[in-house]
């Protein structure tokens, strides 16, 4: 997507339904946030892979207090980091879709969903925890 940056290709993916994600071309090292050069080996070379949107809670805070331009959150909302074990344990951040407590080490499986931020409507992560 034109004039995202970096990390254009990941919402471009993202307004697609699908996660991606950068790989070092050169040393295989998994990357994010995407980065202009591998910290690792020094490579300027990456390539965006498909990942499943499987992993496990890494930690989580359930938010209380509405955010200006982003009140169809709706309060309390619970978001997660969780981490991405097909992706070298990358962890993004998303929303908890459903109730109950989360638990860290909890397996979650994500969807791409629809928000609105300040009149805008932007794709994001969702997560659901799976028994």
């Amino acid at each position: 997507m034109k004039g995202l940056g970096q990390d254009g290709r990941y919402w471009e993916a993202l307004s697609q339904g699908r996660l991606e994600l950068p790989r070092c071309a050169a040393c295989g090292r998994w990357r994010w946030p995407a980065p202009f050069r591998c910290g690792d080996c020094g490579s300027w070379s990456f390539d965006w892979n498909p990942v499943e949107m499987r992993g496990v809670i890494y930690s989580w805070t359930r938010t209380w207090h509405p955010f200006e331009g982003a009140e169809s959150f709706g309060s309390p909302f619970v978001t997660l980091s969780v981490a991405l074990p097909e992706a070298g344990d990358i962890r993004l951040m998303g929303v908890l879709d459903g109730g109950g407590e989360p638990v860290i080490g909890a397996p979650v499986v994500g969807h791409v969903a629809e928000a609105e931020v300040y009149g805008r409507t932007i794709p994001g992560l969702r997560w659901a925890v799976t028994a």
